[in-house]
């Protein structure tokens, strides 16, 4: 495979995302040494966090490289049973260690291959990725079991909110969704979502009131510090909350407090996590993908936009677009 192909390229820091200039270079096709598969990339997505490391925010970042972190397409180079398979996937270390998905290739190992149910078109697939692994390791990690549990979500329409009101729900746990202006849930789920408004006070008293004053036993925190106080009182004796970003890094709370109702918080960074190991992560989700209780997200065709435009919608992420761009490489 030596015909020339195209990448997006970030060569430099930048501290605004309008001074972010990816450019649009020619590349030889990656050949697939042993244990390697070359992927040809249909439908690329596009997170936040994507557009934050393009800008040089992740320390251990190479440059330069090709962005991007999830992907859908098909195998067009190496093991033959692999060959021709559509797969989809995600990984910490793509876009940020390795060239990423913001190419019409992407070289993978093998282990990271996991084959696409046909009934879920390539951009929706291409927005799974990051979304679920995220929301199924903070979900693990605290200890989701189910039927008796209540989950509160707060930043709910967001996509790893939608992704964790998903996976809490099918476990049977009762959930709880928090969103600023009480706009109700927008996403898929097996059960109801009770829906809190984020913006006026008293949330915590809300999800008390809403669960017979047990209070939950995990707060999915997705958004950060503006609802750490308020998570930590949703919860019950021995509780979690989970974090996964937010927009200051120092927040008080009483530590005393914590302590002696035993609580534990969480933080989950899912570029720790490998495109293989994101993999294991999409095998033990395909049954619910397969039988319809997970969903990956609806992409409008006009979200669908070639790399050409790739600086325009990274802009458009960052904005907080709630119908977020998908490169079709």
């Amino acid at each position: 495979m030596s015909k020339k192909t195209q990448a997006l390229r970030v060569t430099e820091r930048v501290s605004a995302v309008a001074d972010l200039m990816p450019t649009l270079i020619d590349i030889s096709a990656p050949q697939a040494p042993e244990g390697h598969a070359v992927v040809e990339v249909s439908a690329a997505g596009i997170n936040p966090s994507d557009v934050k490391a393009a800008m040089g925010m992740m320390p251990y970042a190479i440059w330069p490289r090709t962005p991007g972190r999830d992907y859908a397409g098909k195998v067009i180079a190496g093991p033959g049973d692999w060959i021709g398979q559509e797969v989809w996937g995600t990984g910490g270390d793509l876009g940020i260690t390795r060239d990423g998905t913001h190419a019409r290739y992407l070289l993978l190992p093998v282990a990271a291959l996991v084959r696409r149910p046909a009934h879920i078109p390539a951009a929706s697939a291409a927005m799974a990725g990051v979304p679920f692994v995220t929301a199924y390791e903070g979900l693990r990690r605290a200890g989701l079991s189910g039927a008796g549990q209540t989950v509160v979500v707060f930043g709910s329409n967001g996509k790893v909110g939608q992704a964790a009101i998903q996976l809490a729900s099918r476990a049977g746990a009762r959930v709880i969704g928090v969103e600023r202006g009480g706009e109700g849930y927008i996403g898929h789920a097996v059960s109801g979502v009770s829906v809190i408004d984020g913006s006026r006070d008293g949330v915590a008293q809300r999800v008390m009131e809403l669960t017979g004053q047990a209070g939950a036993d995990i707060a999915y925190n997705t958004v950060g510090s503006p609802y750490f106080a308020a998570a930590l009182e949703s919860l019950k004796v021995g509780g979690r909350q989970i974090v996964i970003s937010t927009p200051d890094r120092n927040v008080p709370f009483d530590i005393q407090a914590f302590y002696r109702r035993d609580l534990q918080l969480i933080g989950v960074d899912s570029l720790k996590l490998d495109s293989t190991r994101c993999a294991a992560v999409f095998r033990e989700l395909l049954p619910g993908f397969e039988d319809g209780s997970l969903q990956s997200f609806p992409v409008s065709p006009d979200a669908v936009v070639p790399l050409a435009q790739a600086r325009e919608a990274y802009i458009k992420v960052l904005e907080g677009a709630q119908d977020r761009p998908v490169l079709a490489p």
